[in-house]
């Protein structure tokens, strides 16, 4: 931990925030290097991961927007895929401290709760871009009736505690489970054979959870983004 300003920050959640970034920047420009008409290797995965997150894209919106949010949709995508995965190939923790080195930036309240938050403001903030400041707050807020106004401003709130706490609550649960196998063995050698395929089993296990986490999240960020800029009909 360290102070900057009487703000105290985590270093390990930083340092791996920072590293997601930069993993998501080489991983993007090393894929699509060079780029062919007749795609092989890297340039088949980058292409399969961008025509993957487009379909959720178009399963939301209109297909004439679909270029509007693709990019978005996309990075978001890759962050929390990235940001899964980071923690869950391996763990770096002093023991007995349980102080933590190396995990998911995402396996971090502040980190996902700050993702929904963003997601969250830029879903309203393309509403108001698409339908002009009055317009929006009446078909977002004020339809069908007036009445649901308090209701409608109270899951504004809500979708930020679930789409956050969601994915914290998967991904950490993960690493807690990983961090205590690994305990396990480490106790001694007998328990260690019994840890080892159990440590394998469960990062699989988890990897898979990650990758569907980073998909609901983009969905769901879709799902948002949709309703703020369609009009409703009453």
């Amino acid at each position: 931990m360290f102070t900057i300003g009487g703000l105290t920050f985590d270093g390990t959640v930083v340092t791996m925030t920072i590293l997601t970034c930069l993993v998501v920047f080489g991983l993007v420009y090393y894929c699509t290097r060079n780029l062919k008409l007749k795609p092989t290797g890297k340039q088949n995965v980058m292409e399969a991961l961008v025509d993957f997150v487009r379909g959720i894209v178009g399963d939301n919106v209109e297909k004439n927007e679909i270029k509007q949010y693709h990019l978005l949709a996309f990075t978001f995508f890759m962050f929390v895929l990235v940001s899964n995965t980071l923690g869950l190939i391996t763990k770096v923790t002093l023991f007995p401290s349980d102080v933590s080195f190396w995990k998911s930036p995402t396996a971090d309240p502040t980190v996902t709760l700050t993702l929904a938050f963003i997601a969250i403001i830029l879903a309203n903030y393309y509403g108001i871009k698409k339908q002009g400041v009055k317009s929006y707050f009446v078909n977002s807020y004020m339809k069908p009736v007036g009445f649901l106004l308090p209701i409608k401003l109270i899951e504004e709130f809500t979708n930020v505690l679930t789409l956050g706490l969601r994915l914290y609550g998967n991904i950490f649960a993960g690493e807690v489970l990983l961090s205590l196998i690994a305990g396990l063995g480490a106790s001694s050698p007998t328990k260690f054979i019994l840890a080892l395929p159990l440590e394998v089993i469960w990062q699989a296990f988890s990897l898979f959870i990650g990758g569907i986490q980073a998909f609901i999240f983009a969905t769901l960020l879709m799902v948002y983004i949709s309703h703020k800029v369609e009009i409703e009909e009453v």
